[in-house]
């Protein structure tokens, strides 16, 4: 990787490391994202009985720790930038024996190849500097018949600025490039992000040589039939998710 990228990925890692706390059980299986819907509803992963797993991003492990209670999986493994999060992943999933590594996705760290039945990332595939790097080592980690499902914000979702309650397209949706946060999640955690279209993922995918077997643009889930949707300007909310899909769901097969 280059110079740029490594200093990214420096950074970030020192940012996740100050802000993990603030995602301890957040965006984690069985949900897809902020108020999209559930595996429950969408039915997405195989039958993972006895299978073996792993986990782009683990965050706090909760949703490995779903893998093993509700699905059944033999095997845990993960992988995430951060050594708070790891920290966390243990926590969650004491007595689990779960191979957990901290390392980036875009880095291959000898994970097997061919030896998982189902790779997942529930919100972090995006964070990767290179998502074409990071998309030809998940295939090679998935043996044949695999299936990868990764979960993100919608590329358009992040564009719907809300002000009073009235909805704007804000920034430029066809330009890709990165977009620098100075304070992420409140705090003095500097972060440097990839922006990418639909299309991107959805041919990047192809090019590593995945079949696609679906794409969801959420909807907002069952939970929250009959809850009202005050106004907030809030970056996620119930009113702008009714409106726009707040969240991407691609399952795509080895």
């Amino acid at each position: 990787m280059g110079i740029w990228v490594n200093h990214v990925l420096s950074n970030n890692k020192k940012s996740w490391d100050k802000v993990a706390h603030h995602f301890n059980g957040v965006d984690a299986l069985p949900s897809y994202g902020p108020f999209a819907q559930t595996e429950d509803e969408l039915h997405l992963l195989d039958d993972l009985q006895q299978k073996i797993v792993l986990d782009i991003g683990y965050g706090s492990g909760h949703s490995l720790k779903y893998m093993r209670d509700i699905k059944g999986v033999s095997e845990l493994w993960g992988v995430d930038l951060s050594t708070e999060q790891k920290r966390a992943a243990e926590k969650t999933l004491m007595g689990y024996n779960p191979k957990l590594y901290n390392a980036a996705m875009e880095e291959d760290i000898g994970l097997p190849k061919t030896y998982f039945d189902c790779v997942y990332s529930i919100y972090a595939l995006g964070w990767t500097t290179d998502l074409t790097s990071t998309l030809q080592l998940i295939y090679s980690y998935l043996k044949p018949g695999g299936t990868f499902v990764f979960s993100w914000d919608h590329p358009l979702y992040a564009h719907i600025k809300s002000e009073a309650g009235i909805l704007t397209l804000d920034g430029n949706y066809q330009n890709e490039g990165t977009q620098s946060f100075e304070r992420f999640k409140g705090e003095d955690a500097p972060m440097v992000i990839h922006t990418r279209k639909l299309s991107t993922f959805i041919n990047e995918l192809i090019y590593a040589g995945f079949v696609i077997e679906r794409v969801v643009e959420s909807e907002v889930g069952e939970r929250f039939d009959g809850e009202d949707a005050p106004i907030t300007d809030r970056y996620y909310s119930l009113n702008k998710a009714r409106k726009f899909p707040s969240t991407l769901i691609i399952k795509a097969r080895k």
